[in-house]
């Protein structure tokens, strides 16, 4: 197995790559799209941290300091989250032509188009410096309206270019021998022989049914209100 690479990290930092990315491994047809996704995952980065700095000018404008601090969350969750969560899928889905993949990254990156929707409409108080935000904040302060315009106009493009990605891969998709049902057949004949996987699917059930045992016995409580 090859060593992890990625995220390249400074000597100095007492921690260690997470995950192996090499391009070369794709398969000729997909690398260019892989790419454009990676450089989609990091164009949405640059856009979070972007909007943590006009926050900040919004806060200093009297937007008060809950969008800085939202502003952060967003930063800080949604940069690795999206990695892991959408681009390693489709990355994976590239590589292998994994129809389980192709399934999770459909799922996960349809909320990430619509986050990406919603922030570039900037609904105050969501920690975004969209366009409702940034256009009412010009006729208090012009300056700091315009530094907001920028993370605004980054949120539309990247909500732009993800519909556009998703669009395409969709359609891509469509065309391929992937489906639902091979998608199962990876799940049963891959992931489900993990023994993690197994235990934890056993604790599962065992929990539903001991839940289930005891709703079945135990009487229902009523207040004296009710009788």
């Amino acid at each position: 197995m090859a060593e992890p690479n990625f995220p390249p990290l400074p000597e100095f930092i007492p921690l260690k790559p997470c995950f192996y990315q090499d391009f070369d491994e794709i398969p000729e047809q997909h690398r260019s799209m892989c790419k454009k996704m990676y450089h989609l995952w990091m164009l949405n980065s640059v856009t979070l941290a972007v909007n943590l700095v006009g926050c900040f000018a919004w806060m200093f404008g009297g937007g008060g300091v809950t969008n800085f601090g939202l502003a952060l969350i967003w930063l800080l969750m949604f940069t690795p989250c999206s990695y892991v969560c959408w681009f390693r899928p489709i990355y994976k889905a590239f590589k292998s032509d994994s129809s389980f993949n192709y399934m999770l990254f459909f799922f996960v990156f349809m909320a990430q188009v619509g986050i990406s929707i919603i922030q570039s409409i900037g609904i105050p108080g969501w920690g975004v410096c969209g366009w409702l935000a940034t256009i009412s904040f010009f006729s208090y302060n012009i300056l700091i309206a315009l530094i907001m315009l920028i993370p605004t106009i980054m949120f539309t493009a990247v909500a732009s270019l993800s519909f556009l990605a998703l669009t395409k891969i969709h359609n891509f998709y469509r065309g391929s021998e992937a489906s639902m049902t091979k998608a199962q057949e990876e799940w049963t004949t891959g992931a489900w022989k993990n023994p993690h996987v197994q235990a934890a699917a056993q604790q599962a059930a065992m929990g539903a049914a001991a839940g289930a045992m005891q709703d079945q016995y135990s009487s229902p409580q009523y207040n004296d209100n009710q009788m």
